[in-house]
């Protein structure tokens, strides 16, 4: 077996909670506009029960990410691999306030738009991840 390491663990731990909090946006855009029409009341404890597990999610996608940072000497890295990184840092940024709007907006629009921009820059900010692993 491969000796396991800090940095295998900081990995898994990074890709699992993007798994959580990704996943479960995608989950919820098939489930919601479903349960609108069948089950509106479970809405809101459907939403809580996401976001007491979603936002930890994140926090750990934080920490970890930023453990990763410390983890590489930046002088070292291309501008290719640095523009990707602030790409991906504006993304997560732009997936967390468009997250926040989505979960204390009132407006239909808010709702909307807020998850939609929400998953959209994770999606991106996730593929963005996947270039950086595959040049660092």
């Amino acid at each position: 077996m491969i000796q396991p390491t800090l940095d295998s663990l900081r990995t898994f731990l990074h890709i699992l909670a993007v798994c959580v909090w990704l996943g479960g946006q995608i989950v919820l855009a098939g489930v919601v506009p479903k349960l609108r029409k069948t089950n509106p009341d479970a809405l809101s404890d459907i939403a809580k029960g996401f976001a007491a597990i979603a936002w930890p999610a994140m926090i750990l996608i934080v920490f970890t990410g930023a453990w990763g940072l410390a983890e590489i000497d930046t002088a070292d890295q291309s501008s290719a691999y640095m523009v990707t990184f602030g790409i991906k840092m504006l993304l997560v940024g732009t997936a967390i306030i468009a997250t926040l709007i989505h979960s204390t907006g009132t407006s239909k629009i808010a709702k909307g738009l807020g998850g939609a921009i929400g998953l959209l820059a994770t999606l991106f900010a996730a593929y963005c991840g996947v270039l950086l692993a595959h040049v660092g």
